[in-house]
């Protein structure tokens, strides 16, 4: 069983940065592609950033030039950095892990997620 679990969370004011954390846990092997999702209140989850095996990045345009996704050297912790947060950035964010597979955009290609982290932007 694979376990994952976001922290960093929290209220930021917009302009300002944030990072989540996603840390991981039990039968895992080696590297895998991983990747951060979102979900805003009456919407549905969306795809924010992703890693794959080989540590190549893939981010939503929503996300692109002010998140960073990352991981570090030990492959148990994921990292989201948030820079320049925006007020519609606000959702709770998940992160995911594909054992099997590569970095997708779709939920259905994650088997495992982490319980969720809130993230608030306020103007």
């Amino acid at each position: 069983q694979v376990q994952l679990v976001e922290s960093g969370g929290g209220l930021v004011q917009a302009g300002g940065s944030l990072r989540l954390s996603c840390a991981v846990s039990g039968r895992t092997f080696g590297s895998y592609a991983m990747a951060w999702f979102r979900q805003a209140p009456g919407k549905e989850r969306e795809f924010v950033a992703g890693l794959s095996r080989s540590d190549m990045t893939d981010y939503a345009d929503s996300a692109k030039g002010r998140f960073i996704i990352s991981r570090d050297g030990n492959k148990n912790t994921v990292f989201l950095q948030m820079n320049s947060v925006k007020v519609e950035d606000t959702a709770v964010y998940y992160c995911a892990i594909n054992i099997i597979g590569g970095v997708a955009r779709a939920t259905a290609y994650y088997p495992y997620w982490g319980q969720g982290t809130q993230v608030t932007v306020s103007s």
